[in-house]
């Protein structure tokens, strides 16, 4: 993977990879508060990342999926710099006549296996999830990528 940030004036960045960009800013003073900051970013791409798995295991299991959103609520710590992530929750939304064990085993797929976002926040971050379906809390449960402490172990090795 291969990334490029180039500054444009203040705070505002543009950031390209394979033909594609996206633009970064601060809130003000500094910055013109005219796009999401990277923390935002990172967090968007968590919730994308993880949507991502899911619609491609509900489609894998030709679940007919009307409608998925996934939400995240984060904690930021205050006081003393750096600012950072406290803790996540994110909400799966979904919307069909949808299977329910096979949305909590996509969910639950992507939190421990799939999700290269969440795998790396887990480390880091106090996470947890919570599934809706049709307006219904119907699971939750937190990210555990036990493959990631194999793998960590044996580069220690």
């Amino acid at each position: 993977m291969n990334v490029t940030c180039i500054w444009k004036e203040n705070l505002l960045f543009t950031a390209q990879a394979n033909g594609h960009s996206i633009t970064m800013d601060s809130k003000p003073p500094l910055g013109g508060d005219s796009a999401m900051t990277p923390k935002q970013l990172v967090i968007a791409g968590l919730c994308g990342c993880t949507g991502m798995d899911v619609a491609a295991l509900m489609k894998k299991h030709k679940q007919p999926l009307e409608k998925l959103s996934v939400e995240a609520d984060v904690t930021m710590t205050e006081g003393a710099q750096p600012i950072v992530y406290k803790s996540i929750h994110l909400t799966f939304k979904l919307e069909g006549q949808l299977d329910l064990d096979k949305v909590r085993e996509s969910v639950l797929l992507s939190q421990t296996k799939f999700c290269g976002v969440s795998a790396v926040l887990w480390k880091a971050v106090p996470m947890e999830y919570s599934i809706e379906v049709n307006g219904q809390i119907i699971g939750s449960g937190k990210p555990e990528f036990k493959s990631l402490h194999i793998q960590m172990l044996d580069m220690v090795d």
